[in-house]
Order: structure tokens, then C-alpha cells, then sequence
């Protein structure tokens, strides 16, 4: 009796140890999260391991993955949608989350938005949101909503700026301006048709929807780090004129090359930003970014609301959940001391500088400084005299009704950065994850175009868009003079509009002189009759050097392309969108119609989508203005 007693101890001592060794081995648990109502993927749903440090957000395709024990419980949650609970019992769990129907009453849907929804709202103010409750809604598959909060009447601000006009290729024969890379312009664009307004004129710049999109131009092969493509064709809103197209490519570094970062993250946690589609989409996006960081990746938190504090020194990259851990924790209150903020992250910036790294800093906001240094004027002092640290600056823009794009603008422009509009996760996504290279890395700064037209060919021109980058000819030997920077495998696109010689310029022009009989002022030489249409001149610096270099490309009157490849049509339909929109005096014979022609014929390879939505935005703006 006593040995079948001990026999069966042993074995339940045995399945004891066995089980309690299943239950507490490491696995990897994986799936995917969703919508519970329309199976909608969900992206940038933040998963974790309840009671620990664990935690990962879903990807692109609203997958997980994350490493735990059987009987663990995992959190999932998503803003606008009721947190659950899972206990681990496999290794793949899919997860289907419920819309928080109490959040629902306060939100209304944005973002990608079908055109159908956009037509049952129709044409709203920002002050008319609060009214507004949706109870169904249709959107592209692979595309999730964004849930905007009651918000307070419309007080965004938007620098004014008068559009580029023709120039007499005579009297001025160079253009000169800065390269920019920036794109905030189209998603705030986005934001508004979604809502079912059109945006106001200001809010559009024609070359930040032009450099939303990537184009497939010839790679670097030699030392340059850019690569310099022209394209040629007929102008689809005027035939008697023509159509330039620059294009520029910066060499693609592949990401296990890529050098180790200096993050500071500084983040706007003020009682501005205390709706959903503002801090709490900046607290997803920084967690998509961070699970691209390494281990020679380092990360700081600094927040501003009254006061600006450090909430996460300087970490490991790979520490991602002690990251996380911080960003969860923040809470939005109180006043902005923006300029307070922007002095404390370059400070911790500059103490844990990575000699030959990328030292930057990642400027969540929507903008609205109203304490301390808040100024346009002041602003601009305050970057300018930080950027020669060596810390390059991201400015991503958040929200709606108080959005300051004028400041935002000024801090991009002025601090060796960029400036891109968050709207939803998918553009977090997008700039964060897809686009994290040319977003994060630069590999050129200070890089300038000037082009000289030759008056034997071209009677007068003009530049598309690049108003607030427009430059002196002699800042383009200037290598104190700052300009803009391209990042790894960046793609930047420039448009010149052209009246050939011999076409009348109906957009003005000027008289004959009596006292003269040159009008060419330039060094009073006398117009080349060669073959060539102008001269592409571009000079760029390496990032750690303080000299320029110079490259340079003819156009020939011979490259008119009557057939323009698919990205110049797509491009050509973007600009004229942008024309539209912006009421241009020189949109000739424009109309949606024709935006959406030229679009869907040079749609391509669209992997993401990106070209589509645009035709859908246009049809969108068509219906309003019907």
C-alpha cells in the first residue's frame, strides 16, 4: 500500500513539474487584431503582457508578436475601442476588438473615409464637428478610421504667401531655391476633404503635394549622393506652353548601415492636445517607431506643457518596453511652453551626441506655443541658432480646430528638418515605419537648385510652388546660406511651367525699353541660340562637411516628350489639383476632370495605394463642388 502510495506521488509530482515547466517555458505568441464589427485590420493596437514590461503594437497588417508564457494575460487596446483581455493558451491568438460605443457619441470618422461617408456628411465646418455622430461609416479595405474628439471652433493658422509668377528669361535668366522635402501639406489637405470641407488656400503649397508621393528616378551611381532626372513634356492645362519636370534621387542606405541614432522625442502633452487624434495618436506613432529601433539606437523623452521636463533619459533602443512604459504614461494638461520644450531637447540632444551619427530631434505638436518663446520671429531666432549643434529637427503635426502649420513650417524650415501631418495611423505609418530612412537619415544637406534658361528658347517661366524656399541667385555659391536636406532614398520633384520663345506671355510682361536695345541684364550678353532649353545647376554638402559640391544637367529642346512617362502625368495631375484648389491665376483650362484623367493613367505601380486615395480625394472635391 505505502509503495503504491509513493508510485503515485511520483507521478503527480511528475505532472506537477511538467505542467508548471509548460506554463512557465517562453513562447512567441502571434496573430492579428481587428475590428469585431467590420474585420477591418488594425494598425498600431498596442499589445501587452499584463503585469510586465512586455509590449509590442500591431504592424501594417494588424499583426503581433510577442514573447510569453502559457496563463499569461495579454491587453490589447486601440483608441476609440474597448481594451480586452486574452489569456494565452496557444501560440497564435487573433484578437477582435469592440468599438467603444460611448466614445463613438463624441467622435466623428475621418481619415480614409469613402467618398459615400463624405457625402452623407457633407460639407461641415470645424465647429460643426461636435454635432456630429456617426453610426456608419464605409472605407477602402486595408485603410482604419481615426477618432476625432469634440473640438473647439476653427483657429488653425496658415502662412499667406503669393504664388510664384512668369519671369522674363531676359531679364532673369537664374531661379534659384532651396530643395524641400516636406509633405505635411497634403495630409492636412486629406484631413479636411475627409471632413467634407475644401482647405483653404494657405494650407496648400503645390510642391508638398507633388513630394507626397515617391517616383521612380534613376538611383546614384557615382560619389554623388543625388542623382538629377528631367522630363519634358506638353502643359496639360495650357498646349502652347510647356512642362519641366527636376527630379532628384538620394542614395537608399540600407537599414543595417544605417547609423546609430540620438532620439529625443519631444512631445507636446499641453491641453491642446487632449483629444485622440492628437496625443493619444502621438503616443501610437512613437510606438511604431519604436520597434524599429536597435541596440546602438538611443531614445529620450522630453514633454512640454506649463514647463518643459525629461519624463526618459537616454535609453537603449532595444529597452523598447521601458519606451513604451513612458509613452503610456503621459497625460495632456495645462499650458504650452513650446520654446521651453525645443531648448531642453536639444540640450539632452546635444549631452548625448553620437559623434558621425544621426543626432535628431522628433517634435510631436499641433503647433499652438502660448508661453515663453511663441512667436513666428522668436521661433525662428530659437532654431536658427540651434542648428549649427549638428541636431537636425522633425516637426510632425497633429490634430484640428487650433493646428498652427505657419510655426511648424518656420521650425522645419529653419532647423535643418522636415515637416510632415499626422492624420491618422496609417500616415505614422507611412512616415515612421515605410518612409523611416528618408524621414530620419540625412544624406545631403543644404541643398540648392538654380536654373538658367536660355532666352534663345524661352521667353518666360515660372516655378511651381516653392514660395517660402525661394533663394537670392548669389546664396547659390553660398555655403553659409542654409537650404534643405534629402534623406536616404528620398525622392524630391520640382515643376517649371514654360512659354517657349515666340509664344505670346499673356500673364503680363513688359514694354520694350526706349534707352536700351539688350534687355538682357544678364552680364549684357547677347541670348544663346544653342540647343539647349536651360541648365540645371544643383550643389548639395555631405552631412558632416561644410563645403558644397556641384553637379550639373542640360535640357535640350530635342527631350519634349509628347508621350510623358507615368510618374510625369501623375505628377502633372497633382500639380494641376494643387492649382485648383489654391483658385492659381495661371490654372488655364484645369478642372477636376481632367486631375483625375492625367491621374489614373499615370497610376503605375502603386503598392501602398497612396495614388488611388488621391484620384478619391479629387472625385471627393469634385462632389463638393457640385
Amino acid at each position: 500500500m505505502k509503495t503504491r502510495n509513493n508510485k503515485l506521488l511520483v507521478i503527480v509530482c511528475t505532472i506537477f513539474i511538467f505542467t508548471a515547466n509548460t506554463f512557465a517555458q517562453q513562447i512567441q505568441v502571434t496573430g492579428i487584431v481587428t475590428d469585431a464589427q467590420t474585420r477591418e485590420l488594425i494598425v498600431g493596437a498596442t499589445v501587452t503582457e499584463k503585469g510586465s514590461k512586455k509590449g509590442t503594437v500591431t504592424d501594417t497588417k494588424g499583426r503581433y508578436s510577442i514573447t510569453t508564457q502559457h496563463g499569461k494575460k495579454l491587453v490589447i487596446s486601440f483608441i476609440g475601442y474597448e481594451k480586452k483581455e486574452v489569456v494565452v493558451k496557444s501560440e497564435y491568438i487573433d484578437v477582435a476588438l469592440t468599438p467603444d460605443q460611448k466614445a463613438l457619441e463624441e467622435v466623428v470618422v475621418v481619415g480614409y473615409a469613402s467618398q459615400r461617408m463624405i457625402s452623407t456628411v457633407g460639407a461641415i465646418s470645424v465647429a460643426d464637428v461636435a454635432d456630429v455622430k456617426v453610426s456608419n461609416y464605409n472605407q477602402p479595405s486595408s485603410f482604419m478610421p481615426v477618432m476625432i474628439k469634440r473640438v473647439q471652433p476653427d483657429a488653425e493658422e496658415y502662412g499667406s504667401y503669393k504664388e510664384n509668377r512668369f519671369l522674363s528669361a531676359k531679364e532673369q535668366a537664374l531661379s534659384t531655391f532651396s530643395l524641400d522635402v516636406d509633405a505635411a501639406s497634403y495630409g492636412n489637405m486629406r484631413r479636411m476633404i475627409n471632413m467634407g470641407q475644401k482647405p483653404p488656400k494657405d494650407a496648400i503649397r503645390v510642391e508638398e503635394l507633388i513630394n507626397y508621393f515617391s517616383y521612380d528616378y534613376p538611383k546614384p551611381t557615382g560619389k554623388d549622393p543625388v542623382s538629377i532626372n528631367t522630363e519634358t513634356s506638353i502643359c496639360p492645362w495650357d498646349a502652347t506652353h510647356r512642362l519641366v519636370k527636376i527630379g532628384v534621387k538620394a542614395r537608399e542606405i540600407p537599414s543595417e548601415n544605417l547609423p546609430a541614432s540620438n532620439f529625443v522625442f519631444l512631445l507636446d502633452v499641453s491641453g491642446s492636445m487632449d483629444v485622440p487624434n492628437k496625443l493619444e495618436l502621438v503616443k501610437s506613432s512613437i510606438k511604431l517607431l519604436t520597434n524599429n529601433l536597435r541596440k546602438t539606437d538611443r531614445v529620450a523623452i522630453v514633454v512640454y506643457a506649463g514647463a518643459a521636463g525629461v519624463v526618459l533619459e537616454s535609453t537603449e533602443g532595444t529597452d523598447k518596453q521601458k519606451i513604451m512604459e513612458a509613452v503610456d504614461g503621459l497625460h495632456a494638461g495645462g499650458s504650452t511652453a513650446g520654446g521651453a520644450g525645443i531648448q531642453l531637447a536639444y540640450k539632452i540632444a546635444e549631452k548625448n551626441f553620437i559623434e558621425n551619427g544621426n543626432n535628431r530631434i522628433v517634435l510631436c505638436t499641433d503647433g499652438d506655443f502660448n508661453v515663453g518663446v511663441s512667436s513666428n520671429n522668436e521661433l525662428e531666432s530659437l532654431i536658427e541658432s540651434k542648428r549649427k549643434t549638428g541636431v537636425y529637427l522633425t516637426v510632425l503635426g497633429y490634430g484640428m480646430g487650433n493646428y498652427k502649420d505657419n510655426k511648424l513650417q518656420i521650425l522645419a524650415e529653419k532647423g535643418n528638418g522636415n515637416h510632415a501631418y499626422i492624420d491618422n495611423i496609417q500616415e505614422a505609418n507611412k512616415v515612421l515605419v515605410n518612409e523611416f530612412g528618408s524621414t530620419m537619415y540625412t544624406v545631403a544637406k543644404d541643398v540648392k537648385i538654380q536654373v538658367e534658361f536660355n532666352p534663345a528658347q524661352v521667353n518666360a517661366y515660372r516655378l511651381i510652388g516653392y514660395e517660402s524656399r525661394l533663394l537670392n541667385k548669389e546664396d547659390f555659391n553660398d555655403d553659409t546660406k542654409d537650404a534643405g536636406e534629402l534623406g536616404s532614398g528620398h525622392t524630391v520633384t520640382a515643376l517649371y511651367e514654360i512659354i517657349p520663345a515666340g509664344v505670346k506671355n499673356t500673364y503680363g510682361g513688359v514694354d520694350n525699353l526706349k534707352y536700351q536695345t539688350n534687355n538682357n541684364t544678364t552680364n549684357n550678353v547677347q541670348p544663346n541660340n544653342s540647343s539647349e532649353l536651360l541648365t540645371v545647376k544643383l550643389r548639395y554638402k555631405f552631412p558632416n562637411s561644410d563645403s558644397s559640391n556641384k553637379m550639373e544637367v542640360p535640357v535640350l529642346m530635342s527631350d519634349i516628350n509628347k508621350k510623358p512617362s507615368s510618374d510625369f502625368k501623375f505628377i502633372m495631375a497633382v500639380s494641376m489639383f494643387g492649382q485648383l484648389l489654391r483658385e492659381s491665376d495661371f490654372k488655364g483650362n484645369s478642372s477636376y476632370d481632367k486631375v483625375i484623367e492625367l491621374a489614373n493613367n499615370g497610376i503605375g505601380n502603386d503598392t501602398h495605394g497612396y495614388r488611388r486615395e488621391f484620384v478619391r480625394l479629387v472625385e471627393s472635391v469634385n462632389q463638393l463642388d457640385k
